[in-house]
């Protein structure tokens, strides 16, 4: 290496998690399940965020971007608020999670089998751990920065 080469580590572009497809059931009401197929999605670029996409054999996809975290913290614990929230089944054969999605003009609800959720996002914390991930932006700070204004420190 050159001496004035930095010797700061660099992530290859190449090292990436393969995309994650996982047989889900969309809860209609209490006893009506309908089967559909969601694809988990992880970027490097942008490790605290993980691209869902809902598909039925026929329909529309459903497209979500949930924290990193919320998925992870929800396997086995509740985890998130407001618009999505997710947290484990009732212990059984095979371990779940639900994860509740609602907006304005929807609400769904799926069970989504966990072993297979936790290895992959087991894998893309060996790529981005959650040490190296960007600080969120306080924006309750940032807002009130704004509307007191810079007199606002001379009392």
């Amino acid at each position: 290496m050159h001496p004035d080469q930095s010797h700061t580590p660099t992530r290859p572009q190449s090292e990436q998690v393969a995309s994650l497809c996982l047989d889900v059931d969309r809860m209609l009401d209490e006893f009506t399940r309908l089967p559909m197929r969601a694809t988990f999605r992880f970027g490097a670029d942008r490790p605290s965020v993980v691209t869902v996409e809902f598909a039925t054999e026929r329909g529309r996809a459903l497209v979500r971007r949930i924290g990193r975290e919320l998925l992870h913290g929800g396997l086995t614990a509740m985890s998130g608020c407001g618009e999505v929230r997710m947290w484990p089944t009732l212990p059984r054969e095979r371990p779940s999670s639900w994860l509740l999605l609602e907006a304005p003009d929807v609400e769904a609800l799926f069970e989504v089998p966990t072993a297979r959720l936790a290895a992959w996002l087991a894998a893309t914390y060996r790529i981005v751990p959650a040490e190296v991930e960007p600080v969120p932006l306080d924006w309750d700070g940032f807002l009130m920065g704004l509307l007191d204004g810079p007199e606002a420190g001379a009392g």
